[in-house]
């Protein structure tokens, strides 16, 4: 069985990559591409822009081979620190057969990228090296208005520190969406609203690796079946799981988890961390109410599948990683301990 490695932390004055191995919408929005490597550099860092980050959508949608190449490139480079994905996309599936899980393992180097990234990230799990679900530059880094104190904290920890250790919930969260072509992108406050804390389910105290991301990215690799560890590589480990922005019903994620037992995966984990989903997008908001029962739904949905498939998992709701913000770069391939009786998470 592969060994994990978690790749080196940065030090301040480090290098960064950032680089495009999903969609080119950083192309469309380059003021916002520039408020996130701002940030990056108010936090020590030195970002390099590939060339990826710069390219139109279409020019990536036709050249994977480029993506793939601009991640070697960032992990070979001995004075890069970290990877950087700028935002996500639905076809970086496309990307995997052209990068060599080997030259993954060989040079570890943080990668950060959530969503379709869920695709390299499983790869990388695959291949051993620990990688970050979370601070993407356009969505999680380059926020409206501020980089919030709380996503800035984890990622800092995410970044610098050997591990992000203790969770916590956030005090508030948002998922309004602001336009990115605004004039005013960087002064608008979006609409938060109250974190409620952690939901938890099951008694069951839990220790193992995490394994996970975009439910949506999850459902398509079971589809291609090319990256998947082996099926007992995932005992007694923890599921991450978060849905996007396109709001898949409930009755979608019931069906994507049911194929998981079906095919004996569910029944594997030891516990399972749901990130709070989004309700909203660009092109809709039922509102409040509406916004409520949807996660509502979602949350029963999960369970019911769970009591079919793995009723002894511990399963906690509503953490701060996926499609809203603040956001914890969750540490997937990162060993994580979660007690039900002291309601913590742990990364060790």
């Amino acid at each position: 069985m592969t060994e994990f490695v978690t790749p080196p932390p940065a030090e301040p004055g480090d290098r960064v990559a950032v680089v495009a191995p999903s969609s080119g919408a950083a192309a469309d929005v380059p003021d916002v591409l520039d408020l996130a490597v701002e940030r990056l550099r108010d936090l020590g860092v030195e970002p390099v822009v590939y060339p990826t980050a710069r390219q139109s959508d279409g020019y990536l949608r036709d050249h994977p081979e480029a993506r793939a190449a601009d991640v070697h490139a960032a992990v070979r480079d001995p004075d890069i620190s970290a990877v950087f994905a700028t935002i996500g996309g639905d076809d970086q599936v496309r990307v995997l057969d052209r990068v060599d899980p080997a030259v993954l393992r060989e040079h570890p180097t943080r990668f950060f990228g959530m969503s379709d990234n869920a695709n390299l990230a499983t790869l990388l799990w695959t291949a051993g090296v620990v990688s970050y679900y979370g601070g993407q530059l356009l969505n999680q880094v380059a926020t409206p208005g501020r980089f919030h104190e709380y996503s800035r904290e984890y990622l800092e920890r995410a970044l610098f520190e050997e591990t992000v250790g203790d969770l916590r919930p956030a005090e508030e969260w948002t998922d309004d969406v602001v336009s990115w072509y605004r004039d005013d992108y960087a002064e608008v406050r979006p609409e938060y609203e109250d974190d409620t804390g952690w939901r938890w389910h099951g008694d069951r105290a839990v220790d193992g690796r995490v394994w996970g991301g975009c439910l949506a990215i999850l459902r398509w690799q079971l589809l291609v079946d090319r990256y998947l560890p082996d099926p007992e590589r995932l005992d007694g480990q923890v599921l991450a799981i978060e849905t996007a922005e396109d709001m898949p019903a409930a009755r979608r994620v019931r069906w994507t988890l049911r194929g998981m037992g079906e095919r004996g995966l569910l029944e594997r984990f030891d516990a399972v961390l749901v990130g709070r989903p989004q309700t909203r997008n660009r092109e809709e908001d039922p509102g409040r109410e509406a916004r409520s029962e949807y996660r509502e739904n979602q949350r029963e949905a999960i369970l019911a599948e769970l009591e079919r498939y793995n009723p002894d998992a511990t399963v906690v709701f509503d953490l701060d990683f996926g499609h809203t913000n603040p956001t914890v770069p969750l540490p997937i391939g990162g060993r994580v301990s979660i007690d039900p009786d002291a309601e913590t998470i742990r990364f060790e």
